[in-house]
């Protein structure tokens, strides 16, 4: 394994971003709970520990703590927000309220030669979000950085290797922020930057080759960035490597012949395609109501996938698309479980198999998009956008029909065409067409028209957790609905969906 960085979570709201930023150094880290600490640390290793900010405070009762041992221990410490006032409070110093300090501030340097602000320029650009200062600095420490209204912006005892700072680093807009990472690991906790994507396979690939051999593993293959890169990091490593695909019948235009062409065509891979759209179509007849949609959706995927795997017989392995986020939502820290993950929920409980194979468990979106480009993947199968397991279903607002999923391939298939075509794909999180089930009167040539209104969304975002709707220019939407008017049939009306989220979601259902 590669050096570690241990990132601690105190519960901070930017603590994977944080671990990322980590990642992105090319330095490999592990994000965990502060009550793991000590044993991580027997395990591991680390070369360094990145403290987390929090929501607590240092002085209220059952805020979280660590014993002062930890900190001289000889182990590197950057502390960021509550993760520096809890070096602070620890060490004997004292924390205390006020100055409040929300949003961009002025950072200046006062200790030029500190190894953590090596090369950042002063005054910069920082972020703050606190009302907890640092009102006496613990001994043998020093002020290092100061913002207008913050005594304390950063400490530092160099001897010992112990750094704090009230600001986030991590985020985008403190101007230096990434530097000063950087610094951390590299001038102060020694990294050599050993996590890349190409060892990564290479590793991978060799720890596959010991433990699977030639037995037999199977993988429900979606078409999707995960399952994508997982299937094939698994297939350099593993002769019998079986990839179940399911065309359910909701999938974008072409999609369901790209996979095949893309993965038993170009990756040679043992592809059994499933071509099941009636089934889930005669499933889904009549229904209207979203989370009923969804529930047919998933349960008739655990059927078709039951029969299908059943015709494989037995396997040893099943493969998931497990990415590290994954891991994290389903309780990997102290904070609360957000959910228990199956890439593909079910599918464990009706698969013979013996043990599962989640390759990508360590990796974050970014990085699986990485290895997805070293492992020679083509970018359009890279940098698919995320589409929902029910696929159009929930894209067409109403009952599902042949005619209505017909009418939304062709309109989706013009807005993504446009969008790439003026160069836009990559600055869009997400953006795709809606049917809506909302029928208008419309004029066209010198007939009066009674069609379907077509809705197009775009957002950006940075994990879907909240999002901003996309400022299209306005010349590129005319086309787009100029295009979708004439050559859609059915539809004579476009609209764009400028909502944020919140309040409304990113899917319309």
């Amino acid at each position: 394994m590669a050096q570690t960085v241990l990132v601690v979570d105190f519960g901070g709201q930017y603590n994977q971003l944080i671990a990322r930023r980590v990642r992105e150094a090319n330095v490999y880290c592990e994000l965990i709970s502060f009550q793991k600490l000590r044993e991580k640390i027997a395990e591991t290793q680390p070369i360094g520990l990145v403290f987390t900010g929090g929501p607590a405070s240092f002085n209220d009762e059952g805020a979280p703590r660590i014993d002062a041992d930890i900190l001289n221990m000889g182990i590197p410490v950057l502390g960021i927000c509550y993760g520096c006032q809890l070096i602070a409070g620890t060490l004997g110093g004292a924390v205390g309220e006020g100055p409040r300090e929300y949003g961009k501030c002025t950072l200046d340097v006062k200790i030029k030669d500190s190894a953590l602000f090596k090369g950042v320029k002063s005054p910069s650009t920082c972020w703050m979000s606190h009302t907890i200062y640092i009102e006496k600095l613990p001994q043998g420490f020093a002020t290092s950085a100061v913002t207008d209204s913050c005594p304390v912006a950063a400490m530092e005892d160099a001897r010992k290797k112990l750094y704090g700072v009230q600001f986030h680093p991590e985020v985008m807009h403190t101007e230096e922020g990434f530097k000063i990472l950087k610094n951390f690991l590299y001038g102060v906790c020694g990294a050599t930057g050993e996590w890349t994507m190409s060892g990564y396979v290479e590793r991978t690939v060799a720890e596959l080759k010991a433990k699977i051999g030639d037995k037999k593993v199977l993988c429900a293959l979606s078409g999707g960035v995960d399952s994508a890169v997982a299937a094939t990091l698994v297939h350099r490593a593993c002769p019998n490597l079986i990839c179940i695909f399911v065309d359910h019948g909701l999938l974008r235009k072409g999609e369901a012949e790209e996979v095949v062409r893309v993965f038993r065509d170009e990756q040679g891979m043992k592809l059994v395609a499933v071509d099941a759209s009636k089934r889930f179509l005669d499933k889904l007849a009549g229904v209207a109501e979203p989370e009923k949609k969804r529930k047919i959706i998933g349960e008739e995927f655990i059927r078709v996938f039951e029969e299908e795997a059943k015709k494989v017989g037995a396997v040893d392995y099943l493969v998931q698309g497990t990415i590290y986020p994954d891991v994290i939502e389903s309780g990997l820290n102290h904070s609360a479980k957000i959910k228990s993950h199956h890439n593909v929920g079910g599918l464990p409980d009706v698969v013979d198999f013996k043990e599962l194979v989640e390759p990508l468990r360590l990796l974050f979106k970014d990085e699986v998009r990485r290895l997805g480009f070293e492992l020679e993947l083509p970018e359009h199968i890279v940098m698919r956008q995320p589409f929902p397991g029910p696929g159009l279903a929930i894209r067409v607002i109403g009952d599902i029909t042949n005619d209505k999923l017909s009418i939304l391939r062709e309109a989706d298939y013009i807005f993504r065409e446009e969008i790439a075509k003026n160069g836009l794909s990559g600055e869009i999180w997400q953006y795709f067409a809606v049917l809506t089930d909302m029928r208008t009167v419309g004029v066209m040539g010198d007939e009066r028209t009674y069609d379907y209104t077509v809705a197009l969304r775009g957002v950006t975002s940075v994990d879907g957790m909240t999002a901003d709707w996309a400022r299209i220019p306005f010349d590129v939407l005319q086309i787009i609905s100029g295009r979708i008017v004439n050559e859609v049939k059915h539809v004579n009306r476009v609209v764009y969906d400028i909502t944020s989220k919140p309040p409304a979601t990113i899917e319309w259902e």
